[in-house]
């Protein structure tokens, strides 16, 4: 029978209905048809520098030059923008409608020099290495007041929204908090000023306890497919170390972050046929600071059912794929 499950963060509710599921196995031929074709002139590959912004940031091997060959990590601004850093707010009102400028940032990690279309093609030194760098250009744009939340974000597959094979991650900084995010804060305080604990922390410790949904239990961070899984094999990455924003986690954290992200997506890879995928490290906007009641983490989307009419319409989402059924499957692949 389907089962309602109730996001202990939102309030959302999700629909858990087996009975329309498919196997794991079906999902690889949806899967083999969204790969996206290598293609013929890739302007994040070593040698076409000239085809990107100027470099913001870059770990190069010594004597090489900026904007030329040489480097192992690039972030550049995106080429066709999102929010653009240049200019003023100028907020405004027409009747009851707001208004601002387009005032922000929109960045692009390139993680490698070589062609790769995945992150697990890279070592976890490489994937530390894009961690820390998203950490410090967090750092620097958080000294703009403009600057109110940012977005750390991973498309891969047409699917997901990519539009260029080269692996690579964006960075979008807002100047408003989205909704979204807000939401999510305000579920988490309203459980911290009811138990003086923060939800996020309960969670792993549940999750640690349970050990039905756990895929990955390393050290510092846990990733597992949350109770209230929207998307089949949903996996999030949560520190067990309570903080409230990404941009603080320090060298060691993010070596250990790189290998259960490459391991965990590794095992989604070889399960489910290299499936369109999204991530996004969900963090405290960086206009706030420090707080007990939020816990920074990483939400792994696969695309492998569609968003229709319902759960537009309703807000709820039907997963096909109970999560314990989904972390037992993946569990037993190696990575």
């Amino acid at each position: 029978m389907p089962e309602l499950r109730k996001d202990p963060v939102l309030g959302r509710w999700v629909i858990i209905s087996s009975e329309r599921a498919s196997r794991p196995d079906d999902f690889k031929d949806v899967c083999v048809k969204d790969r996206l074709k290598a293609p013929a002139f890739c302007p994040f590959c070593e040698g076409n520098e000239a085809k990107t912004p100027p470099e913001i940031l870059a770990y190069r091997n010594p004597g090489s030059q900026p904007n030329g060959a040489g480097w192992r990590l690039r972030v550049v601004p995106n080429k066709y923008p999102a929010l653009q850093v240049e200019g003023n707010l100028d907020k405004r009102g027409v009747g009851v409608y707001d208004r601002m400028n387009g005032i922000g940032a929109h960045e692009v990690v390139i993680e490698s020099p070589k062609h790769v279309e995945s992150v697990t093609e890279l070592d976890v030194e490489t994937i530390r290495d894009c961690f820390v760098a998203c950490r410090d250009r967090l750092l620097d744009l958080r000294r703009d007041s403009r600057m109110a939340c940012a977005m750390i974000f991973k498309n891969v597959g047409a699917a997901a929204g990519a539009s260029v094979q080269h692996s690579h991650t964006q960075i979008i900084v807002t100047p408003v908090v989205p909704r979204t995010v807000q939401q999510e804060m305000e579920g988490s305080k309203k459980f911290f000023d009811y138990r003086g604990r923060c939800i996020f922390c309960d969670i792993i410790e549940q999750e640690r306890a349970d050990g039905v949904r756990i895929v990955a239990d390393h050290g510092n961070f846990v990733a597992f497919h949350p109770y209230a899984s929207r998307f089949p094999f949903e996996t999030w990455v949560v520190p067990r170390r309570h903080s409230s924003h990404f941009e603080d986690i320090h060298g060691a954290e993010a070596a250990e972050l790189a290998h259960v992200l490459k391991s965990s997506l590794a095992k989604i890879e070889r399960a489910l046929g290299h499936p369109p995928y999204n991530y996004m490290i969900h963090s405290t906007p960086l206009s706030m600071p420090k707080l007990e009641y939020y816990h920074w983490h990483i939400e792994i989307i696969p695309r492998l059912t569609k968003v229709a009419g319902f759960e537009w319409g309703t807000g709820f989402y039907i997963n096909p794929v109970p999560p314990e059924s989904a972390a037992e499957f993946v569990r037993g692949i190696e990575s």
